[in-house]
């Protein structure tokens, strides 16, 4: 697991990463381990975007008065001023169900986290998220925005 927390500490090779539902509790304690700033957000029952920007400002306890779109949610993401840390990851449990329900939804999505994991790099800190498929379905899943 040290190779794991390494690896996990730098931002070079931190992004988006589409991986098994089964591998979320390790990455969780692997990123614990690494010293970053966990939070695990479970997409089951995600069914659009709205449902998907209430879940992700209730998880992120984003500051009162932000608003709740697109937008907001990539200025966030890129902020975390409330969460000082040396680096975050984002674990994303049963992401199919979001995918499955609203696809465009689901791709704007991994556009926002992309994006912010390009702008934590360019800090020189690591953001990593992690979206937990079935193992079935993770071989056809197309790899996540080229940086």
């Amino acid at each position: 697991m040290t190779g794991l927390a390494q690896m996990l500490e730098d931002p070079r090779q931190a992004g988006v990463y589409f991986v098994l539902d089964e591998d979320i509790a390790l990455l969780d304690i692997a990123c614990g381990g690494a010293g970053l700033h966990t939070l695990r957000i479970d997409l089951q029952g995600c069914d659009g975007k709205e449902a998907l920007l209430q879940r992700l400002a209730e998880r992120l306890a984003t500051p009162a008065g932000q608003g709740r779109n697109w937008d907001a949610l990539s200025d966030q993401l890129r902020d975390l001023s409330w969460w000082p840390a040396s680096g975050y990851a984002l674990l994303l449990p049963h992401a199919s169900a979001l995918r499955d329900a609203d696809a465009t939804s689901f791709e704007t999505l991994l556009d926002i986290l992309d994006e912010a994991s390009v702008d934590w790099q360019a800090r020189d800190i690591p953001f990593w998220a992690f979206l937990a498929l079935p193992d079935r379905e993770l071989a056809d899943e197309p790899e996540p925005p080229a940086r």
